[in-house]
């Protein structure tokens, strides 16, 4: 799942610059221009972090955290200025940003700083692995479909991991019940085709192709 910024900043150089550093980056960005444009999408509950110019036309930064706080309080905050005061900043400390920084920039420094608070943030996400339209929480192996819990069995969960781990490679049946049933299975190699049609029933988006007469591929 990406990240989704919002920056509001009235200089579109320095907007677009951002903007293009943090894409860069693997964040989804939208960009506002003016106060009224950002305050039309504070209700939107997909922002996972907004950076404010402070000065803002006929309004300032100041007034739009307001707006913020009251939509999602725990969203993170970071500030831009071009005046590098202390009554700014603490201001900014007292209406809840979570950063501040002053132009003139590095966009690095900026991007660095958005990763640390955007980890701070979002911690208990961060283990999720995305495939094929699920996240995956390989620490508490659990698996969701539009954040609604699927439910799998211990073999489902680790004939799964084995294929996301190896995306693109293809394994015989062998080979998947040496890794995932361990070598000292004496079964047949059935059970790989059976844990698989549970698994594909489950997760009918998995893009698992068969190799047939030899076994499964992930991607």
């Amino acid at each position: 799942m990406k990240r989704v910024i919002n920056i509001v900043e009235d200089e579109k150089d320095i907007n677009n610059l951002v903007a293009q550093y943090l894409r860069k980056e693997g964040y989804e960005v939208h960009s506002y221009y003016t106060y009224e444009e950002a305050s039309a999408h504070v209700v939107d509950d997909d922002v996972h972090l907004w950076i404010l110019d402070i000065m803002l036309d006929d309004k300032s930064g100041f007034d739009l955290i307001e707006e913020i706080r009251l939509q999602g309080p725990e969203t993170p905050v970071i500030f831009m200025s071009a005046r590098d005061k202390e009554f700014d900043r603490i201001i900014g400390l007292e209406k809840g940003c979570d950063d501040y920084i002053t132009k003139p920039f590095s966009p690095k420094e900026l991007v660095l700083r958005v990763n640390n608070i955007i980890k701070r943030a979002y911690r208990d996400d961060n283990n999720r692995i995305s495939i094929d339209g699920y996240e995956l929480d390989e620490e508490q192996r659990k698996i969701y479909a539009d954040n609604v819990e699927i439910e799998l069995t211990t073999k489902e969960f680790d004939l799964l991991m084995m294929f996301i781990k190896n995306k693109g490679i293809a394994f015989s049946r062998d080979k998947i019940l040496e890794n995932v049933w361990d070598e000292n299975y004496f079964g047949s190699d059935r059970v790989v085709d059976d844990t698989l049609r549970r698994l594909r029933k489950k997760l009918p988006n998995l893009n698992i192709h068969t190799i047939y007469g030899y076994g499964y591929r992930l991607g």
